[in-house]
């Protein structure tokens, strides 16, 4: 699919959880993995993290039912998380969206999107997760900040977004 075909998802600025949630009544989200960990080489710049310094990365699904819908990584400078993030280290299997766009003091900067091919540690993660394999997957990735403290949060787009309709 091109990237007509993505532009509507990859470019809203809303929150990615609530759209979801009108399309799908059995949306939820399954926690995969929360722990201290390095964050990927094209993560780091935007983060003001040197090179080999652990955040905490926090990824997990957001699924219609049981069909995986989004695959999202989210990185957490470590003097954030024990800071104005702290309270996300909590979050367990909860939306990270709801909490990040009910909260007026949450700066939002531009999203970036771009393909993803089986060269990047992404869409091999989010790989582990289709019920086919595809080639590439489209991903966006956008700066929060809180306190003048910054997250980046990667979501990755799975082609069962597309039917929506049909599993809700």
């Amino acid at each position: 699919m091109g990237m007509a075909a993505w532009r509507p998802w990859l470019t809203d600025h809303g929150s990615l959880t609530l759209r979801l949630q009108a399309r799908c009544d059995a949306f939820r989200v399954l926690r995969l993995n929360q722990a201290v960990g390095q964050p990927f080489p094209d993560e780091a710049p935007p983060l003001k993290l040197r090179r080999h310094q652990c955040a905490m990365i926090r990824e997990v699904l957001l699924l219609c039912g049981d069909t995986p819908l989004i695959f999202a990584h989210t990185v957490i400078p470590l003097n954030g998380q024990r800071g104005p993030w702290q309270a996300l280290a909590g979050l367990g299997n909860r939306s990270l969206g709801a909490t990040l766009f009910a909260d007026p003091r949450i700066e939002r900067f531009p999203l970036e999107y771009r393909r993803l091919d089986q060269h990047h540690p992404l869409f091999l993660a989010a790989s582990r997760h289709l019920y086919s394999p595809v080639a590439m997957l489209w991903a966006r990735r956008s700066l929060f900040a809180l306190e003048h403290k910054p997250i980046q949060v990667t979501e990755v787009f799975l082609p069962s977004v597309f039917n929506l309709t049909e599993l809700s």
